[in-house]
């Protein structure tokens, strides 16, 4: 099978295809012909440092859909012929790729694969971080960062749908019209606002009861500011700074609760409590309330391009790769 790889550590130029076996199911997973390969930021920084997480392949990503070929033993849910998506721990830039049964999901209803592979990825980080870890309820003020992106977007309908009232920032006037679209009560171009007294004023002076934080470190003390008592900020990149700097009395005072998380690594328990709320709250919306926001589609081949769209910072929604079996 042709596989993308890195020739070293640097920029999408270092990014090649390879000739690969075909990967083998092991107990407990499915083998899915790639339709489609989802494109995140994670997959630009595991390029960017030229190798992936322990006991992960070094084919990059992290998404896909397609169809069911073969199943290992134990599986139960799958077989032959069935098109499904997955969240995979690496392996999605391939024409074949292993996943596990229990991280295997079911194509929506109405959805095409390429919708399908914009997914996995955005829901289970968008639905972890604000759901479960920022306990974010109906009522409650969402603080989105990076609105438009990917994870941004799905964060957006899932707050919506679940009763939250939403802020977003974004970085320009477009990226802000789609976020309103999506049903944000306020968006901010953060180029040209501050955001902590745009959040101040579009919630009567309450704040964001949870913040989903794709800046980092940069962003540390306005967050704080921009939080409501008891409120919840949730980092899902640490950004250029791996030190989270804030002054104690900023988090003391508005007895804040500062955490985060990386999925990738995270244990296979808590991914299949993810897919089990998400089975229950989500799947029945997708396509209704919660739909991808697609920005761009590439083929394999040019996954270079699909990498550089993705840091030029101009995409709105998912960038996807398509992937051509002959």
């Amino acid at each position: 099978m042709t596989a993308i790889t890195l020739a070293r550590a640097g920029g999408p130029e270092v990014l090649q295809a390879e000739t690969r076996p075909v990967p083998q199911c092991e107990a407990g997973q499915v083998l899915i012909k790639v339709a489609f390969a989802g494109v995140n930021r994670h997959d630009c920084e595991q390029r960017a440092r030229g190798y992936p997480p322990l006991d992960a392949t070094d084919i990059l990503g992290l998404e896909v859909a397609g169809e069911v070929v073969a199943t290992g033993a134990g599986v139960q849910r799958w077989k032959a012929g069935d098109r499904a998506c997955a969240l995979v721990n690496g392996g999605g830039y391939a024409q074949y790729c292993v996943a596990p049964e229990q991280l295997t999901l079911p194509i929506p209803a109405g959805f095409d694969l390429k919708q399908a592979a914009a997914l996995p990825e955005a829901l289970f980080t968008a639905w972890l971080n604000v759901f479960m870890l920022g306990r974010l309820e109906a009522g409650e003020w969402l603080l989105v960062h990076g609105g438009s992106s990917g994870v941004g977007t799905m964060a957006i309908q899932l707050a919506r749908m679940e009763g939250a009232r939403v802020a977003a920032t974004a970085g320009s006037a477009a990226k802000c019209e789609i976020c309103v679209r999506l049903g944000a009560a306020s968006a901010i171009n953060y180029r040209e606002q501050d955001f902590v007294s745009a959040v101040r004023r579009v919630t009567d002076g309450h704040g964001a009861d949870v913040i989903l934080d794709m800046v980092g470190a940069d962003y540390a003390r306005r967050n704080l500011d921009a939080l409501a008592m008891d409120g919840r900020l949730v980092h899902i990149r640490r950004g250029s700074d791996s030190e989270f700097r804030a002054p104690f009395d900023a988090i003391m005072t508005k007895r804040a609760i500062v955490t985060g998380s990386r999925l990738r690594i995270s244990e296979l328990a808590l991914k299949v409590e993810i897919v089990r709320q998400l089975m229950d709250r989500v799947w029945p919306n997708l396509g209704s309330e919660v739909t991808p926001v697609m920005d761009s589609v590439f083929p394999l081949a040019a996954v270079a391009q699909a990498h550089a769209r993705m840091e030029s910072g101009m995409h709105i929604g998912k960038i996807v790769l398509e992937v051509i079996h002959r």
